[in-house]
């Protein structure tokens, strides 16, 4: 597969990109930006936030997870469903109810200041990891198929990689996003199951033959009881799942953001009802590829990497296969590394622009006190120049922190989002579930000391836990460690309301 190839297949999809971000962002203004003007068609949104769920490691770590987890992963995705129904039920009725812009104002009507700004920068903190992770491994793809050949740095790979979503997010922000994640999940899904087909082929099967020798075999096992040891036991994948998703959708900024762009409250929760139920055929898809994957390595005698990582592009740009699976393969990964990489950018951009800098309530204190329209239009630019300087600002800092996985990542991409999620994640769930499930008041000022004590103490219970839980692993359910860490602190240092 040629460079000269890939370069173009890449040039045609972001151009595509920029024509979608062009009609979009006419006349899109701070309104447009942080809110699609609460404008959005549920479908679209719902089918959008599929591929913004996925991203590009799961593109590319879910196939190869399959090597030494089988189809476990499925146990997570149905906690998924449970973790949406809270957030459709819970808190998006929360979040319409107070209009918010950004979820966490609402820390600061419930508790104060000190909560406010620890439930932001918590996010913050989570999401800039996050989103690296994920254009980490897309940089680290088109280094190693495209730029290698040409002699260009990693740098440069990364500043064209974050280049390129600043410039089609710049103006139209999430309403942009909403149509342009459209296409990326529909690129995404293409990919997937075009390269299910190419691959099977290729071995001289129909998909029907394929199907049955995956359900024949060890990798399609799904559910785990063997023991309460095993970090990818039903009872610890089920419930890690289902807080997974209301801590890294329903307490996220990123997601919730396009679910607050909604018209109404109704047409959210059916966005969020749509999208948890597309997410389990597609996730049983890339389980599926992945198994088809190991069968084809075995057909051909490849040895699987030792980075599972590495198995769908090794394949698929190993010449083992014809050059349209590798364009597929390209296609695929940047659609879905770039679906979640973009609102990213976006939500965190709302996020420091509103919950650190505060720049839009000098504008709304303006036009609630009864101020000229020409104060408050002025007052508008103000946070336009300000959320521009922190979109530029952002993009600059996610280059800066892929330049530093690049030397210290060492472990499978999708665990560490996870496990990472897992601490700092936590402190916003203990927040939220002790604001909605108790009416105690906390001292305001002791809430970040806390969010830094609860990921502390879990990481030394999830390091010591062999030795003192008589063998005992935590996987992804220390997540629901940490919250209650949180939770329990919270409560020793309330009171009555």
């Amino acid at each position: 597969m040629s460079p000269e190839l890939i370069i173009s297949v890449i040039a045609a999809y972001f151009l595509l990109l920029l024509l979608i971000s062009w009609r979009s962002g006419r006349g899109a203004g701070n309104a447009a930006f942080f809110l699609g003007e609460r404008k959005s068609p549920w479908p679209v949104v719902a089918f959008g936030m599929v591929g913004a769920s996925l991203s590009g490691v799961t593109f590319i770590s879910v196939p190869g997870w399959v090597v030494d987890s089988q189809f476990s992963y499925m146990q997570m995705v149905l906690g998924y469903l449970v973790g949406y129904a809270v957030i459709a039920n819970i808190l998006l009725p929360l979040y319409y109810r107070l209009q918010l812009t950004s979820i966490y104002t609402y820390l600061e009507g419930r508790f104060g200041r000190y909560s406010y700004k620890t439930g932001a920068s918590f996010f913050l903190l989570s999401r800039i990891i996050g989103a690296s992770f994920r254009l980490f491994l897309v940089a680290g793809v088109l280094q190693l198929t495209l730029f290698d050949a040409w002699r260009v740095p990693f740098w440069v790979t990364v500043i064209v990689t974050i280049g390129l979503i600043w410039l089609y997010t710049n103006r139209g922000g999430i309403k942009t996003i909403i149509w342009t994640d459209t296409l990326q999940t529909l690129s995404m899904l293409a990919a997937l199951v075009v390269s299910i087909i190419l691959i099977t082929k290729s071995m001289d099967l129909s998909l029907g033959e394929m199907i049955g020798r995956v359900a024949a075999g060890e990798e399609s096992r799904i559910w785990i009881f063997d023991s309460w040891q095993m970090e990818n036991h039903f009872v610890k994948h089920f419930l890690s799942g289902a807080f997974i998703a209301v801590v890294m959708t329903g307490l996220d900024q990123d997601m919730m953001q396009k679910n607050l762009s909604c018209r109404n409250i109704g047409e959210a929760k059916k966005n969020v009802y749509l999208m948890s139920l597309l997410l389990v055929p597609v996730n049983l898809l890339f389980l599926f590829l992945g198994a088809v994957l190991i069968h084809f390595a075995r057909f051909r005698g490849i040895p699987i990497p030792e980075a599972t990582d590495d198995l769908f592009p090794l394949i698929a740009t190993g010449g083992y296969l014809p050059g349209v699976v590798g364009v597929f393969f390209i296609v695929g990964l940047i659609a879905a590394a770039y679906s979640s990489a973009d609102s990213a950018l976006t939500a965190l951009t709302t996020s420091f622009t509103v919950d650190i800098l505060e720049a839009d309530r000098g504008r709304d204190r303006g036009r609630d006190h009864g101020e000229d329209l020409g104060e408050y239009r002025d007052g508008d630019r103000k946070l336009t120049r300000t959320r521009r300087w922190v979109h530029l600002g952002i993009s600059v800092v996610l280059g800066l922190v892929i330049l530093l996985f690049r030397a210290i990542n060492d472990e499978n991409v999708i665990s560490a989002i996870f496990r990472v999620a897992g601490y700092t994640y936590g402190p916003l769930l203990g927040l939220y579930a002790f604001g909605l499930f108790t009416r105690r008041q906390v001292r305001d000022r002791w809430v970040p000391l806390l969010a830094i004590l609860s990921p502390v103490l879990s990481f030394l219970l999830s390091h010591f836990s062999e030795s003192l839980f008589h063998g005992y692993r935590f996987g992804f359910e220390l997540l629901i460690v940490n919250g209650a860490i949180m939770f329990t602190g919270m409560w020793l240092i309330s009171r009555k309301s």
